[in-house]
């Protein structure tokens, strides 16, 4: 079904369809529904799609990052600079590996402000985790360099970014990358998702980690979590990364008509040239005083326009405790200001077309 043919054109909708029921079939035909041959399949195919030697994968997104930064010796005691405008989990996940987060400010681009970066760096920091936001991927040369002049790890929250490329490389290539496989992703498998590193040891090391720290049964040679990915959810992926350059291809054409037919009161998020922007979302930027206002319009209108975030996460009421709160100005004046479209495969001509007319009504409105 298209978005046009509903009566709300929602700001995300899984492309689900008979090959994931088939996928899905399979499996439960197979009698194997726990961890095996099908996460074995997703990861070699999601590893070459990367052009990444290993992909572990994991239960969920989350998952994925706090694997990530176990796998990159992060603990207790360690600080990780993290961009303040993200979603929650990207710090999350550095707590739960009992780091500190220390919030880093972004560019206009909406990426990690790595000159701010380097003035954050202490003895105490361990990482720095680039999020390549929407689908646009950081400057993974400019965080390298970074890395490699304070040396720390590199994690890419990767999350919103499958298959995205900036400067000849791609997402979750340069460090150690974190993808989520959420039901709004641009690729799904419901809940999961996949760790990529070129390093084999340490691939080994997240497969004992994701399985209670065993590589063979009930012998625990370290901790570990139950991190594992069932089959069925491994099959649904599997099905969904044959669709993915096609649905990746799909968005960055709807984002380029929004582009070229949006009133000049909606400023696009800047993209470098010969980036490869995967568009997770679209997100356009407007007046604060008036962000409220066209996103109720474009609601009442039968478009689900979406706030992605509206608290920077160094203002979150969870790491008030930080002490941060009032760093990273250009974050809170983002969390104020932007709002994403509907930008997803089956928003088909006709519907896109729907939403810059609301779109371009409301700013004519409220100007």
């Amino acid at each position: 079904m298209s978005a046009h043919t509903l009566s709300r054109i929602p700001i995300a909708a899984p492309d689900i369809g008979p090959d994931e029921e088939e996928a899905v079939l399979r499996v439960l035909r197979s009698g194997r529904l726990a961890q095996g041959p099908e996460v074995a399949r997703l990861e070699e195919e999601f590893a070459a799609a990367c052009g990444v030697e290993h992909a572990v994968a994991v239960v969920n997104g989350t998952a994925a990052l706090h694997a990530a930064l176990w796998a990159a010796g992060v603990g207790a005691g360690d600080e990780v600079l993290v961009p303040a405008f993200t979603f929650a989990a990207t710090a999350n996940a550095v707590v739960a590996a009992g780091a500190a987060p220390v919030f880093v400010d972004i560019g206009e681009d909406y990426l990690i402000d790595l000159d701010h970066a380097d003035t954050l760096v202490t003895e105490r920091t361990k990482a720095v985790m680039a999020v390549h936001l929407y689908g646009l991927m950081a400057d993974m040369v400019r965080v390298e360099e970074l890395a490699d002049r304070h040396g720390l790890a590199i994690v890419e929250d990767a999350a919103q970014a499958h298959l995205a490329q900036r400067g000849g490389r791609t997402a979750g290539a340069t460090g150690i990358g974190a993808f989520s496989l959420y039901a709004t992703k641009n690729m799904t498998s419901g809940e999961g998702g996949l760790v990529t590193t070129a390093d084999r040891s340490a691939a080994e090391a997240l497969r004992r980690f994701r399985n209670h720290g065993m590589e063979t049964r009930y012998r625990h040679d370290e901790w570990g979590l139950n991190y594992r990915l069932t089959d069925l959810a491994a099959a649904i992926a599997r099905a969904q990364l044959r669709k993915l350059e096609a649905a990746n291809a799909r968005r960055r054409d709807n984002a380029a008509y929004y582009t070229a037919n949006l009133a000049d009161f909606f400023s696009p998020q800047p993209a470098p040239p010969g980036a490869v922007h995967v568009y997770h979302q679209y997100v356009v930027r407007v007046e604060a005083c008036l962000r409220d206002p066209v996103v109720s319009r474009l609601r009442d209108k039968g478009v689900d326009a979406d706030i992605h975030y509206p608290i920077a996460v160094n203002r979150q009421p969870a790491f008030e405790p930080l002490g941060q709160a009032d760093s990273c100005r250009r974050a809170h004046r983002a969390s104020q200001e932007i709002l994403a479209l509907p930008v997803h495969p089956l928003v088909d001509d006709s519907a896109r077309e729907r939403v810059v007319s609301v779109a371009n009504a409301a700013a004519s409105e409220l100007r």
